[in-house]
């Protein structure tokens, strides 16, 4: 016989024993590519495919790191570090191994590469201590208000003016090349600051004893002189507080005045205290100084960097007392002038900011240029919008007093970035031609000030505009 019949029809044989034609075969379920060979006869469980469910919640749990890969080798890395392992892997997810997974989640996962963290702004200013120097500009101001009925003021006030513009020039450049010694080391510039210091005030004092010739204005101006000497000392080492309780008895004195008559002891006596104050906090703070160990030897700066620093502040002066001298009521704008350099300080340092912010913003040179203009012009109205009011509170000519202020902030602009011959040689040619026209009373020598200042203040935002409209001085 050709093959086992059954006994019994349909009998309980049909499990075992049957004659079974040819059916034809289901087709064959086609395996994952990940599916283990079966080329040996073994027991198998069945095998499923990927939990998409699963593996959906763990692309959204680490969406945010999985987002910014450039390669599914990194969400690899990424899997590994949170300790995912093989068997996990299969078993839950459905994958055979790591970088199946990790190829599935980068696949389901969107780019995203989000812009970095902001960097801290290097040039942030402190409010605090640019306020605090602008009152400091000012305060000394009191002691000629205090001892004004002790001296001739319409005598004495030329030699003075002279010994301050002497002084303000020395202490711009002396300032100027102390923080370029300050890039070897404090000691450095505190002994630049102790012998510069000291000739400064000599030199003054001096300078108004020849124009005076001799007499007791000698004895003012070298108090003046050695008072600007030491403040100067006091700014550039960054010890604004110092000097401002060292001036303590000069501003009680100034602030009983309105009240009563304090009398002529005391209104020499308070003055020559906060004097001597000075002069102690100065020479412990160079003391101070001097103590940190020197570094090693460098090149020192040439005398000649520091020149067009020091041109500049004899011209700023020129233009200041060209302001006080030019109405009546302008030494009061002066004095709003004087106070609103700390502004000024601070807005420098917000430019520079604000630079710097503008470089990773633009893609291209051109827009890079627009918006520096547009920085510029931002920063200058900051700083003048404020004077309008005083200069209008004050009784002042407010365009002689708001040209003014835009030719010394945009000149400083220069200088803090180096550019020191353009602010100097302009600021020197609008202080000549001013001061020539109001010596000489020529016609229409009201209006030279503003119209120096004007001219002035176009040439030096355009020279601004040139050199820092492009990204390189801001790298």
């Amino acid at each position: 016989m050709s093959g086992p019949m059954s006994l019994e029809p349909r009998g309980s044989e049909q499990e075992t024993l049957a004659l079974r034609l040819a059916e034809p075969r289901p087709p064959r379920r086609r395996r994952p590519r990940w599916a283990l060979d079966d080329t040996t006869l073994t027991i198998r469980l069945p095998r499923r495919g990927p939990d998409e469910d699963a593996i959906s919640e763990l692309a959204a749990e680490l969406a945010d790191r999985i987002g910014p890969a450039v390669h599914p080798y990194e969400v690899a890395a990424l899997l590994e570090s949170e300790g995912l392992s093989a068997a996990v892997i299969n078993e839950r997810y459905g994958h055979p191994n790591l970088f199946s997974l990790a190829s599935a989640l980068y696949e389901r996962v969107p780019r995203t590469f989000p812009e970095p963290a902001p960097a801290a702004d290097p040039w942030r200013p402190d409010t605090v201590r640019c306020l605090l120097r602008g009152v400091l500009f000012a305060l000394p101001g009191l002691a000629y208000l205090l001892t004004a009925p002790l001296w001739d003021t319409a005598g004495h006030a030329p030699a003075l003016i002279v010994a301050g513009l002497v002084s303000w020039a020395w202490g711009q450049a002396l300032g100027h090349r102390a923080h370029l010694r300050m890039a070897a080391g404090r000691h450095e510039a505190g002994r630049t600051l102790l012998l510069g210091a000291p000739a400064g005030a000599a030199l003054a004092t001096g300078t108004a004893a020849v124009s005076a010739g001799g007499g007791p204005v000698v004895l003012a101006a070298a108090a003046q002189s050695a008072y600007l000497a030491a403040a100067g000392v006091l700014l550039v080492l960054a010890r604004e507080r110092l000097l401002l309780a060292a001036l303590g008895p000069l501003i009680a004195g100034a602030a009983v005045l309105p009240w009563r008559e304090p009398g002529s002891l005391l209104r020499a006596g308070l003055p020559a205290l906060a004097l001597a104050a000075t002069l102690g906090v100065t020479a412990w703070v160079l003391w101070r100084t001097l103590a940190v160990p020197a570094t090693a030897a460098a090149s020192r700066p040439k005398m000649r960097w520091s020149l067009p620093y020091g041109l500049f502040g004899l011209a700023a002066g020129v233009l200041v007392l060209l302001e006080g001298v030019r109405e009546p009521h302008a030494p009061y704008a002066v004095i709003v002038l004087t106070v609103s350099m700390g502004p000024a300080e601070w807005l420098l340092y917000r430019y520079r900011g604000l630079s710097v912010a503008a470089l990773r913003a633009t893609a291209t040179p051109a827009a890079f240029l627009l918006r520096s203009a547009a920085i510029l012009a931002l920063c200058l109205l900051l700083y003048l919008l404020p004077l309008l009011p005083a200069a209008l509170f004050t009784g002042a000519d407010p365009a002689a007093l708001l040209l003014l202020a835009a030719t010394l902030w945009t000149a400083l602009l220069l200088q803090a970035f180096g550019a020191a011959w353009p602010s100097a040689a302009l600021c020197l040619t609008a202080a000549a031609v001013a001061g020539a026209a109001t010596l000489l009373r020529l016609p229409g020598a009201g209006l030279a000030l503003p119209l120096c200042c004007g001219a002035a203040a176009v040439a030096l935002a355009a020279c601004a505009l040139a050199l820092l409209g492009r990204p390189a001085p801001h790298g």
